[in-house]
């Protein structure tokens, strides 16, 4: 039996949950047009994961949004205690900074144990963020101003998610 690896664990985990309950409903074009680009780093080592990154920056300026709209970095081994992972993004924040394309990239977060600075760790609305993996997601910030622009009250989509996965409860997400 073959094992799923993680680049195909984090396209199932968009499409079952990421998009089919609508946590994001700006993830359905890119999905549904194949313009997310999926990379998976198996390094322990924060200066590699870092060179992996700002290549991503990179990739994701120099190509058009019909290519590659969004980057997923699949940190498939390591990263695997929130807190060293939280340090790893204060930096690739510093990192993007650095590289002049703030304002172009927006880092978003995902991991398996993500837990929001306000709730109790095993808080159903942890699951907004929570991945198969640690994840580093790059978007195109010309893209979120425009999902932004067109969509109708986008500051309800953090509140209606937190009470849809109220509805569900943890024992939803626990059962996998």
């Amino acid at each position: 039996m073959t094992h799923p690896t993680p680049t195909t664990q984090t396209h199932s985990w968009i499409q079952s949950k990421v998009i089919s309950l609508n946590l994001c409903p700006f993830a359905k074009y890119p999905f549904q047009n194949d313009t997310i680009r999926y990379i998976e780093s198996d390094s322990l080592d924060t200066e590699h994961v870092l060179l992996s990154l700002y290549h991503e920056f990179n990739v994701l300026s120099e190509s058009s949004s019909e290519d590659i709209e969004t980057v997923f970095i699949i940190l498939s081994e390591g990263w695997k205690d929130f807190e060293d992972y939280l340090s790893l993004i204060d930096i690739a924040q510093s990192l993007l900074v650095d590289s002049g394309l703030n304002g172009h990239i927006q880092i978003a977060t995902f991991h398996p144990d993500y837990q929001f600075a306000d709730l109790e760790k095993d808080d159903v609305r942890n699951y907004t963020n929570r991945s198969p993996y640690p994840m580093i997601h790059l978007l195109r910030e010309a893209s979120v101003r425009h999902a932004i622009e067109s969509y109708p009250d986008v500051d309800s989509i953090p509140v209606k998610n937190q009470e849809k996965l109220q509805g569900l409860g943890i024992g939803y997400f626990e059962s996998e």
